[in-house]
């Protein structure tokens, strides 16, 4: 294998739609009120890549240097636990995406408030900041986060509150509370997804001391768990559309639904963690899809 396909593939290219679902409908949101600039959408959808990629060489090297990814472990080939690539390697990948996040997201920033408020300004780049942080703290560091349970969590607020209230924000510089029922639903899915992968890998973690929430409260929860983050997702997205119903074309964030009721049914019924890899993929592009049928519903 070649070094490109190597990087190609600790970039892990299939998470990165799930990244982009609340710089969507974020956008989106800002549109459908006639407030649409292409700068914050462009550099938004950079920097979320930039960051989810980031997360993702960060989650390889700290699970690896932990000893969490082995040779035990049910998820795809992870680089650096493999020897493709050396610690040192992925250590100054990391920094340049540490890089990229920080060149984008500055201009993203620009873009969404020049000539703004400088406690907002500053706001802004104390979140960016944040999330760099966030992105590497998931599995790096002597108590990562990620290894207490706290990953979901984390997960909600940056792909879901901040990502969509903080784009949409960038786009027409107000920011009104129904805009945190849709931005909740995208990070209560993208939660959904973790569980996912936490279910699947939850016999391993146990292993290697890694105490997801499956890992603290069982499998059986965690089936309830996922079930509740779904269902609360669409309730919350009914909601706003209740709120702010114009036509009934906004009903057609309801199309991923059979995907949602497949996965709901697959992750309840499963006995084999390793078949949860294919509710991973349906999930994510479920959530993608939520965010391109709720945001072309507003405009139409």
């Amino acid at each position: 294998m070649n070094l490109t396909r190597i990087w190609i593939k600790a970039f892990r290219l299939r998470t990165l739609p799930l990244a982009l679902s609340a710089t969507i409908l974020g956008s989106f949101l800002g549109y459908a009120e006639n407030r649409f600039k292409w700068g914050v959408f462009i550099f938004g959808s950079l920097t979320t890549l930039f960051l989810q990629i980031l997360s993702n060489l960060a989650n390889d090297y700290g699970d690896a240097k932990k000893g969490t990814d082995n040779e035990k472990r049910l998820g795809p080939l992870r680089v650096t636990q493999s020897g493709l690539v050396s610690r040192q390697q992925i250590r100054i990948m990391i920094g340049f995406f540490v890089f990229l996040s920080l060149v984008s997201g500055s201009l993203l920033i620009w873009f969404g408030l020049r000539g703004g408020d400088f406690m907002i300004y500053s706001l802004f780049l104390l979140l960016g900041f944040s999330a760099i942080f966030a992105a590497i703290k998931y599995t790096i560091g002597k108590r990562p986060y990620g290894y207490v349970g706290f990953g979901d969590i984390m997960v909600f607020i940056y792909f879901g509150i901040l990502g969509v209230a903080g784009t949409y924000f960038l786009h027409t510089q107000s920011l009104h509370l129904s805009i945190l029922l849709p931005a909740s639903s995208v990070g209560l899915f993208s939660a959904g997804v973790l569980n996912l992968n936490n279910l699947r890998d939850h016999e391993n973690d146990a292993a290697n001391g890694k105490n997801t929430l499956v890992v603290r409260m069982g499998v059986p929860w965690a089936k309830t768990y996922h079930v509740i983050l779904l269902l609360t997702a669409l309730i919350l997205a009914v909601l706003y559309t209740i709120l702010h119903f114009k036509s009934y074309y906004q009903l057609i964030f309801l199309l991923p639904l059979p995907l949602l009721i497949s996965d709901i049914n697959k992750v309840i019924t499963n006995t084999v963690p390793i078949e949860l890899n294919a509710e991973l993929k349906k999930l994510a592009v479920a959530t993608l899809l939520f965010s391109l049928s709720f945001g072309l519903g507003l405009i139409l």
